[in-house]
């Protein structure tokens, strides 16, 4: 098992809000659903609070993809169109990543992404970190934790990830596709700030009328992230439906903190079962509790309105 070094002390005082301007990386299964795409342009457009170095691509298997291979690759080409709306180059910046999980036999995933992953983390140091904004199937940074454990004492994993641990079950996507290296992340002691999906982040909600009047008017970058939100719903109605950006939450977390509430919690135990048990003598995360969705989303709205492709 793979277990970090620093003390209990060093992890805590790493978890604490960044101040100043960090370095970020960003793992994302983009053409999952429609909210990386949002993650993603946030990010970059908010270059005064980080500056992001990497994207990598991440598998994914539901009906969007034939299997976790075709998944990252189909996320590859998203994360490519949305750099071309931006006019900003890939070459150096966007890596491929896992073709397949972890999995229960905890085998590495050896790839583009988990090299480049581990070779910015160890460039880093414990006084400037590296972190890891996880939007996906925690596959690419438990591969980069199985080959480098000392990546551990160089980074910060902000993850979107599981359900409220008063959930009745973590059956969430993200944590779901990789059970075995969500328990390795979650055992490691790695500095993590974990986003929970359902009891938090489902409150950042947003409507079709709602990007329709803030977002598609700012130009082909807003227009095409409203396409991908209008059409995520297969019908032509869509009186009072919302939906969850999910993947801005990480992002709003880094850029101002006040907007994701978070306590230090024990390391939640993730079952077999995929269910949480409480172990009090654990080593502590950062845990966020609530989203100010006004907050995040004003600020989205006017980053991207600021914006000149």
């Amino acid at each position: 098992m793979v277990h970090s070094n620093i003390t209990e002390s060093i992890r805590i005082e790493r978890l604490e809000p960044p101040r100043g301007k960090i370095r970020v990386v960003i793992d994302t299964d983009t053409f999952n659903e429609i909210d990386d795409q949002f993650a993603i342009v946030y990010a970059l457009l908010s270059e005064d609070k980080m500056k992001t170095e990497a994207i990598y691509a991440a598998p994914f298997f539901n009906e969007r993809s034939s299997d976790p291979a075709e998944g990252m690759a189909l996320s590859y080409d998203e994360i490519l169109r949305l750099l071309a709306l931006m006019d900003k180059p890939h070459e150096g910046f966007v890596f491929k990543g896992s073709v397949d999980y972890v999995g229960p036999p905890l085998v590495a995933q050896r790839n583009d992404a988990v090299h480049d992953l581990i070779d910015r983390a160890m460039a880093s140091t414990s006084e400037d970190p590296l972190y890891i904004i996880a939007l996906a199937a925690i596959t690419n940074i438990a591969s980069a934790l199985l080959l480098e454990p000392r990546i551990t004492d160089r980074v910060v994993l902000v993850w979107l990830g599981g359900h409220a641990l008063t959930w009745p079950h973590a059956h969430e996507f993200n944590l779901r596709q990789d059970v075995a290296a969500a328990q390795l992340i979650f055992d490691s002691g790695m500095p993590l700030v974990m986003l929970p999906c359902n009891g938090v982040v489902s409150a950042l909600s947003t409507s079709v009328p709602e990007l329709e009047r803030y977002v598609e008017p700012t130009g082909k970058l807003g227009a095409f992230l409203t396409d991908r939100f209008r059409d995520y719903r297969d019908t032509s109605e869509h009186m009072g439906w919302s939906k969850p950006i999910w993947d801005m939450a990480p992002v709003a977390y880094l850029i101002d903190p006040n907007w994701a509430p978070s306590i230090l919690v024990p390391s939640p135990v993730l079952t077999s079962d995929v269910t949480w048990s409480v172990d009090a003598s654990r080593h502590h995360i950062r845990y966020v509790e609530s989203i100010d969705r006004d907050a995040i989303f004003r600020d989205f709205f006017v980053k991207l309105a600021n914006f000149k492709a």
